[in-house]
């Protein structure tokens, strides 16, 4: 999306925090990335308290976060900005400590009042998003592998997903070896009344980009994956390009 002129945020909401060596950022920088959520001095700038302040402090529910992506984003390839925000340790309703009323007035700031391209990377949940933001949302894409406990998982993603008013709940079927593996998952999907939107097969060379800490766009920028994603992005594009 960048390489095609959209001003682009990836936002890291993994544990893992794998994003920004997904997208090219050399590691030397990406190590050295402080989470919003672990950097104290800025939650007790923001809310008023420093986290682990302990049991029945006072502090903002509403704080400053409009300079929080220019300030803290980190430039990756093509102009991508990648900001990590670290995770909220709770579920739909969240955790209301400083650390995560200054995560979720970003991301909620993110969605309603920028004009980006926000794509947010979350581990298998939906913690970030609450009612309100998940209304700004346009689709959330489930990651699905032919497998019994990849299905359960999506299942369960869809049902709170819905829950909260995401209704745009989209499949990609990931690391497909075949045919099998398709019908596996397009059983299992129409079962749940889930739409599939493409598929990526399983891809070697995606694996050795990970293992050289290569964006894979760039190691292996016209694989079978690679290609796959590049038709999922014109699907997308296709479907929500304008869309409020």
């Amino acid at each position: 999306m960048a390489r095609d002129g959209y001003n682009v945020i990836a936002v890291d909401a993994d544990p893992a925090m794998n994003l920004a060596y997904a997208i090219g950022i050399p590691s030397q920088v990406a190590r050295i990335i402080v989470p919003i959520s672990e950097n104290a001095d800025l939650v007790e700038e923001r809310t008023g308290v420093r986290p682990g302040g302990g049991v029945g402090v006072i502090f903002s529910l509403t704080p400053k976060v409009d300079d929080i992506a220019e300030k803290y984003c980190v430039q990756g390839p093509e102009g991508v900005k990648l900001l990590v925000m670290g995770t909220i340790r709770a579920g739909g309703s969240g955790c209301m400590c400083p650390a995560n009323a200054l995560l979720r007035a970003l991301l909620r700031h993110m969605i309603f009042e920028r004009k980006d391209v926000l794509i947010l990377d979350m581990e298998a949940g939906i913690e970030h998003l609450g009612r309100g933001t998940a209304k700004g949302v346009n689709a959330m894409l489930n990651i699905v592998e032919p497998g019994t406990q990849s299905i359960e998982t999506t299942l369960r993603i869809k049902k709170l997903a819905v829950e909260i008013g995401v209704n745009q709940v989209l499949v990609v079927g990931n690391k497909i070896s075949g045919t099998e593996d398709r019908r596996f998952i397009e059983k299992a999907m129409k079962t749940a009344g889930l739409s599939i939107i493409g598929y990526i097969p399983f891809d070697p060379a995606i694996m050795r980009a990970d293992m050289l800490r290569n964006a894979p766009i760039d190691y292996v920028p016209s694989s079978p994956a690679i290609e796959a994603i590049k038709t999922l992005k014109t699907k997308l594009l296709a479907k929500y390009r304008g869309s409020k």
